[in-house]
């Protein structure tokens, strides 16, 4: 007879947790072990990664949600390896081989295309990605060998970085650095970019080390997690305004703090900003997000009385 399975008592846990995302797991995997570790009562990620990549995801829970919008729009860092010759259904390794061809690539070459595609460039969003059409994934059509029209988006390379690299099999490939902006597919970079050498190339490896300002240097991984205590956890979430660090802070007396909280909009003697993290004095609390407009600090996002408490008063 099959033991009964242990009920997880779930709790209030507001942060952010940095992690390291395996190989071979999918984005929602990744968090759903992660809050089942913590116990969370809520959580959410910040943008998938498909899983053959690997590294910064930050997970968000409880209060953390309501900002993780920030880091979708964030600007991302990635190092991969694109395999030269031949090019597959999805782009990468997990698609089939449509055609291989033969590789004559020099570093002079390697570095004209590196320039080429430096910059802001335009990429069509590939076939096996989660953008939706008349509200099915583009991914569920390309299982259906139907191909939809995709139009060209805009997005921009700050820094690319290439080389020569041999890989196992002897077979000539790519090393990138690529510094980008939201919304980049490295399985389209790397496409495009064998293209332009002449031979085709698909992506064989992908590891994000930056997001935003968080860095793989700082996260944790799943076998960590599951190594540690209940309180070793709990201590590797960061505060809910890890997220805002790029935000201009105000601060609000009681008074006006309730009165924002509620959702009106308050006057003061601030400049104009599109990102304002509003916090409370007694005590020392995130109320929520805002933007300044003619001197009237108006609210965003706003966490609410319970969600404070708990963050000021952690019981677990």
């Amino acid at each position: 007879m099959q033991a009964p399975r242990t009920r997880v008592v779930r709790r209030p846990v507001h942060g952010v947790l940095l992690l390291d995302k395996p190989l071979g797991l999918s984005s929602n995997d990744a968090l759903q072990k992660a809050k089942w570790l913590l116990r969370a009562e809520k959580a959410g990620h910040t943008g998938t990664l498909d899983p053959l990549a690997t590294g910064v995801l930050p997970l968000c829970f409880g209060a953390a949600t309501k900002f993780s919008q920030l880091q979708l729009d964030a600007d991302k860092c990635y190092e991969a390896t694109a395999l030269l010759g031949t090019t597959t259904t999805t782009g990468d390794a997990e698609g089939d081989v449509v055609l291989t061809r033969a590789v004559d690539v020099w570093p002079e070459l390697v570095a004209e295309v590196c320039e080429r595609f430096t910059g802001p460039i335009q990429q069509t969003p590939p076939m096996y990605s989660a953008l939706k059409k008349d509200g099915k994934a583009l991914y569920e059509y390309a299982r259906e060998g139907i191909e939809v029209e995709r139009a060209a988006r805009d997005v921009t390379i700050y820094e690319l970085n290439m080389a020569l690299a041999q890989e196992n099999t002897a077979q000539a490939a790519i090393k990138m650095i690529v510094k980008c902006s939201k919304g980049t597919y490295i399985r389209t970079l790397a496409q495009d970019i064998g293209e332009a050498l002449g031979c085709g190339a698909h992506l064989t490896a992908l590891r994000r080390v930056q997001t935003g300002h968080f860095d793989v240097a700082h996260c944790v991984t799943l076998a960590q997690l599951e190594a540690q205590s209940d309180e070793e956890r709990l201590s590797n979430l960061l505060l809910v305004d890890a997220l805002l660090v790029n935000h201009r802070r105000v601060t609000l007396d009681n008074d006006n703090a309730g009165r924002f909280l509620s959702g009106l909009r308050r006057r003061g003697d601030w400049t104009d900003g599109p990102q304002v993290a509003v916090y409370g004095t007694e005590p020392a609390s995130l109320l929520g997000t805002a933007h300044i407009q003619g001197g009237e600090l108006i609210p965003g996002r706003l966490l609410s009385p319970i969600e404070i408490q708990q963050m000021n008063n952690p019981v677990f």
